[in-house]
């Protein structure tokens, strides 16, 4: 039977695992580090499953150790703290995986049953890149399973000496990944760049690449030393590599093949040792298949692939990402705000996010800055377009919010509420918002919800709350 050893000073995880496991596998305990390390040299378990925090000696440095006696014995790291610094950690230490407290007994049997039955080298590894003690830096934040998934990426590719590509739409936060990457490579103590190739035009940005010789051309008054020189033993990263043209494409593929260069209009050979991580919003491969983007360099960038996923996908985020930038900028513009109201909350996790967590960042530094008391509220948020006259405020999800905004209007326009099923006003325009959008779009769910920027479920419980007929005809207006 397979021994499995499970490190951690918690007595009730010790007695889940072998309520679940024992019929499957021998399953040691261990309550601390040091116990973890006699324990493996007495008795060699085939795999460890262990804390972090742990009093004495933590999981991070026990981790260390074992990899140091038995590199090859496999690590699954679980935590009830899921910071991207801790995960990042403990994957570039060697473990194997990483979970969060509790864990998925599925996923744990799965993991077990894999990392049993291989000997290859470890597969995942994980990420936070700048610790919160870093003022000035950003942080990737959020402990969603997509978001582990990122930062388990990272861990993995960071320490090697390979391109990697981050896609995903703008405001998903490729350059943080691609800060990430860098902070735990073996570079580290080298430079890093970022280019955006969509915000420089061509012929420039070949320029600030390469470097040119005196009188290239007009302007050219002596030799200027291109990014890709200067950040020798470097890493650059190239954000928009979609919008790159393809000239320019050939002269970076060749640096990633040859490892050398010229300076415009130079003849002399310049060899540079760079990492080169690289990001897009677009569709690579269809843009190979369209002519727009060299085959040969798509593939040398794509060694790695991460994903970074869209606000939208990741909600359950928000509220760790509003807390994070409410902290950096109550900072910036010394307000005393220290949270936000649950009405508010709801109304940015109804928002679709075609900005991501750009756009997040954005709106809450507005609230902020509109907030009069400690608390966000509903009237401190304000969307892009707001103010336009028409249904599409709600598009936002906001229907507090557009109340505010109209409210004057409204009163005007609006019959006595006290008869109307003892609904609030924001009820009632709410219900009225939704039979308008239905209207115009003849009685179809899907593109009335399209309208309002909910999507469909939430449209449905919304109908099913005010008792609105999935069939509206023009008289159902008059009679809410």
């Amino acid at each position: 039977m397979k021994k499995i050893l499970i490190v951690d000073d918690e007595p009730n995880v010790h007695y889940s695992f072998k309520k679940v496991f024992s019929d499957k596998y021998d399953i040691l305990s261990a309550s601390s580090g040091e116990e973890a390390i006699v324990r493996i040299t007495r008795e060699l378990p085939d795999m460890i499953i262990m804390d972090i925090r742990m009093p004495q000696m933590d999981g991070l440095t026990t981790l260390k150790k074992i990899k140091e006696l038995h590199p090859k014995l496999h690590v699954i790291i679980m935590t009830g703290y899921g910071t991207m610094e801790t995960a990042v950690e403990a994957m570039r230490l060697g473990a194997y995986d990483y979970t969060l407290k509790p864990f998925d007994i599925d996923w744990m049997e799965k993991t077990i049953s894999s990392v049993l039955s291989t000997n290859g080298a470890m597969k995942k590894s994980t990420s936070l890149f700048l610790s919160e003690d870093e003022p000035n830096g950003d942080i990737m934040v959020g402990n969603s399973p997509q978001m582990q998934e990122v930062y388990k990426s990272i861990g993995q590719v960071a320490g090697k000496n390979i391109t990697v590509l981050l896609t995903g739409e703008s405001g998903t936060g490729k350059e943080l990944a691609a800060r990430a990457i860098f902070k735990h490579s073996m570079r580290k103590e080298s430079s890093f760049m970022a280019i955006n190739c969509a915000a420089i035009p061509d012929n420039l940005l070949e320029s600030e690449l390469f470097g040119y010789e005196r009188g290239t051309f007009t302007d050219a008054k002596a030799r200027k030393v291109g990014k890709l020189e200067y950040l020798n033993n470097g890493t650059l990263f190239l954000d928009e590599i979609g919008d790159m043209s393809l000239p320019l494409q050939s002269k970076i593929l060749r640096v990633l093949q040859e490892m050398e260069f010229e300076r415009l209009g130079g003849h002399e050979t310049i060899q540079v040792d760079i990492r080169l991580i690289t990001a897009t919003n677009k569709d690579l491969k269809k843009a190979v298949a369209d002519g727009s983007f060299r085959e040969d360099l798509y593939y040398r960038l794509n060694v790695m692939s991460i994903h970074l996923p869209s606000l939208r996908d990741r909600k359950g985020d928000i509220l760790e990402l509003i807390r994070y930038f409410i902290k950096r900028t109550k900072k910036e513009f010394q307000k005393e705000v220290r949270d936000i109201d649950p009405s508010a909350l709801e109304v940015l996790k109804e928002y679709h996010w075609p900005g991501n967590v750009r756009e997040l960042e954005n709106i809450v530094k507005k609230a902020v800055i509109r907030c009069k008391s400690d608390i966000i509220m509903p009237e401190d948020i304000s969307f892009e377009g707001d103010i336009n006259g028409d249904i599409s405020f709600y598009k936002k999800g906001d229907v507090i919010k557009g109340l505010n905004l109209y409210l004057d209007k409204l009163f005007d326009e609006l019959p006595l509420i006290s008869s109307k099923e003892d609904l609030s006003i924001i009820s009632y325009v709410e219900k009225m918002l939704i039979i308008k959008a239905l209207k115009r779009r003849n009685g179809n769910q899907k593109r009335a919800a399209d309208l309002l920027g909910i999507n469909r479920n939430s449209l449905a419980r919304r109908m099913e709350k005010y008792r609105i007929k999935k069939e509206v005809s023009i008289s159902d207006e008059e009679n809410i």
